[in-house]
């Protein structure tokens, strides 16, 4: 049977939404495995919107769901209406609109509070067994959720390929694991059916990432 795959955005651009470049490579990779994908966001304002040319916070109001809509070119679905036991997975894309839209991580870290519609999902898809695949910074949806949990954000060591590493340091606070792992491989929990892949929270080429979520597609499909 054709395998099914919820994927949840949480609006459109790197610095307030989905990364855009992480969300198409997800859809590619199901694709290109005849998995089936159906595209769900919240329906809720955005924390805010981002000139992403200037990189600064603008006096524009946006919708989430709205927004997403236009990755998922138009076919999508708002998030109350997931259905936990029509799917055989979930993929959450990366992007600070996880940290800003799904939950308050962007101005919180470890002491965020995360979505109850999010946080309702991944419990679900958790409780039935069901594997869940996070990228880039939505990794600690998991480990603010899932206690004990052992994800990848990529590496711990701050530098100019990973700007972002202070993450895993946060992740360990919360009890959770962190596994170092190149752009281009993935961790395994296989206790929670997690899959994790660092993404753009490294400086690397757009191949790489690509690569890297190819990587997390294919282990997430061996575990449904």
């Amino acid at each position: 049977m054709t395998k099914k795959v919820a994927v949840i955005l949480s609006g459109c651009g790197v610095y307030d939404g989905s990364e855009i470049h992480e969300s198409s490579a997800v859809f590619v990779h199901l694709s290109r495995d005849g998995v089936q994908y159906v595209a769900f966001a919240p329906n809720i304002d955005q924390m805010h919107v981002v000139d992403h040319v200037k990189g600064q916070p603008s006096e524009e109001k946006r919708n989430v769901l709205t927004e997403s809509a236009r990755i998922a070119r138009g076919n999508i679905t708002d998030l109350k209406d997931l259905k936990v036991s029509q799917f055989d997975a979930l993929i959450i894309p990366g992007g600070f609109g996880v940290a800003k839209n799904l939950c308050t991580w962007a101005v919180q870290g470890k002491d965020c509070s995360v979505i109850k519609p999010i946080e309702d999902t991944i419990k679900g898809f958790h409780a039935a067994k069901k594997p869940i695949g996070l990228c880039c910074i939505s990794p600690v949806l998991a480990a603010k959720i899932l206690p004990g949990c052992e994800v990848t954000v990529g590496s711990d060591a701050e530098c100019e390929k990973w700007p972002y590493a202070k993450t895993a340091g946060d992740i360990k606070q919360l009890g959770c694991k962190h596994v170092n792992k190149q752009v281009n491989e993935v961790h395994v929990d296989v206790k929670n059916k997690l899959v994790t892949t660092s993404a753009f929270m490294c400086n690397s080429q757009i191949h790489e990432i690509f690569d890297g979520i190819g990587e997390m597609v294919k282990a997430l499909l061996k575990l449904s």
